[in-house]
């Protein structure tokens, strides 16, 4: 599988960087992380909450095929600006990860195509390359594939 989506991961630094050009406009792709009903197509989550606006907040979680919760993620929005930029909190319940703030500014291209760019830091150097030891780079190209495949049927 190519691997579209970019990280940037500078040793000894708590941050990373993430980019991804999409075939879609921009308003499309920006609804891929602010409507619910889209998040849990390309996350293959629930949805629990999504207050996709200034102070709100949101959380997922996925269940195994016994029902039984297999992970929650939470967090804050902080700001919301419809087509341009997202900050927020992210926080995966029951793990060594601790919160990292999440920075997404969606960047026109061309009439047909855009691209995001994630901002992603970490309390700690270590946290930061914990998460960069799992399979990130392909879950994170999964996941953008995902949002390519289902908004471009939604085009």
């Amino acid at each position: 599988m190519e691997l579209k989506t970019k990280i940037d991961a500078k040793d000894g630094q708590q941050d990373l960087w993430i980019t991804r050009e999409f075939d879609l406009p921009l308003p499309l792709l920006f609804k891929a992380f602010t409507e619910p009903e889209i998040v849990e197509q390309w996350m293959g989550t629930k949805v629990i909450k999504l207050e996709s606006e200034k102070h709100g907040s949101y959380q997922i979680e996925t269940s195994d095929a016994k029902g039984n919760l297999a992970f929650r993620a939470n967090g804050v929005i902080h700001e919301l600006v419809p087509e341009q930029k997202i900050i927020r909190t992210f926080e995966m319940e029951n793990t060594p990860f601790g919160v990292q703030l999440e920075i997404y500014e969606f960047e026109h291209v061309t009439g047909d195509t855009c691209k995001l760019n994630m901002h992603v830091i970490y309390e700690s150097i270590t946290q930061r390359d914990q998460v960069l030891k799992l399979p990130f780079a392909q879950g994170i190209n999964m996941a953008h594939n995902r949002i390519q495949e289902i908004l471009t049927a939604l085009k």
